[in-house]
């Protein structure tokens, strides 16, 4: 994908980096495979909200991806790359050979007329999904399974990729694209190829309405809040946070306090990410 960075025609076009969609090919969805999306502006069940900042925001349609891809031995072609509202990465419009139609992930080098398929006895090639146990170590890999069957959970948003690192037993060992090596069961599926958009990462906004079209809300500092709104509210003038230390609105240490609970899955972990 390439950029293109716009003349600074106003102060929300300085320094804006936007998208030339080079790589997409059709404009509508495939109506066949939208669902309606209800706004909820980051409440739970419960109506209470859970992630600040949300709300408002351009309407859009949910695209049903297939993340099981376990459409085996049946092939399939590549009709379309279309770009998706409610994701970093692009898809594929995937036409199969007994006449369904799909969307996935689009990986990077996918192009319209590129043929793929899943099953064990696929090449390894960008687009095609098969177990771990069967794919060469050192390949890059995305959309991977951390339960057979359930469908990819990791390494799905643009740009990104994860390499099989070693096959030991039942057992294969991934390098994430955080630094996390991690222990998965070498039967779970994985789609070849890195995922595309990979410019993703480079493009800037520009101005508060972009950011709003995507649905986040203002964040507002605590030190400009009262003292029952945030723990830095308060005093006169403008006051120091104090010891001891910054806090969340909750009142919880904010700087390297560690908040990860204590999960099943942590035994599968062979390296923490970060430094």
């Amino acid at each position: 994908m390439a950029l293109k960075v716009y003349r600074p025609t106003s102060p929300g076009r300085r320094g804006m980096i936007g998208s030339t969609f080079e790589e997409i090919t059709k404009s509508e969805p495939e109506k066949s495979l939208l669902l309606p999306l209800k706004k909820k502006a980051g409440r739970n069940s419960q109506g209470r909200i859970t992630v600040r900042h949300r709300g408002g925001g351009a309407k859009r349609m949910l695209r049903v991806l297939d993340f099981k891809r376990d459409k085996v031995g049946v092939p399939g072609r590549v009709a379309a790359v279309e770009y998706d509202p409610n994701r970093s990465a692009n898809i594929a419009l995937i036409y199969y050979a007994d006449g369904e139609k799909r969307y996935i992930l689009a990986p990077l080098g996918l192009s319209v007329g590129d043929s793929i398929k899943s099953g064990e006895d696929v090449e390894v090639k960008a687009g095609n999904t098969l177990p771990l146990k069967l794919i060469p170590s050192g390949t890059l890999i995305h959309n991977i399974e951390l339960n057979r069957g359930r469908g990819g959970q990791l390494v799905r948003s643009a740009g990104v990729a994860a390499q099989l690192v070693v096959k030991e037993g039942e057992y294969a060992l991934v390098r994430l694209p955080s630094g996390e090596v991690r222990r998965i069961r070498s039967e779970c599926l994985a789609t070849i190829g890195q995922v595309g958009n990979v410019d993703h990462q480079s493009m800037k906004l520009g101005k508060a309405g972009r950011t709003r079209w995507l649905g986040w809300r203002p964040t507002v500092r605590g030190s400009a809040m009262n003292p029952r709104d945030h723990p830095h509210g308060g005093g006169e003038g403008r006051s120091p946070i104090g010891k001891p230390g910054p806090k969340t609105p909750w009142g919880k240490p904010a700087l390297g306090y560690r908040t990860r609970k204590v999960k099943a899955s942590d035994k599968m972990i062979v390296k923490r990410r970060g430094k």
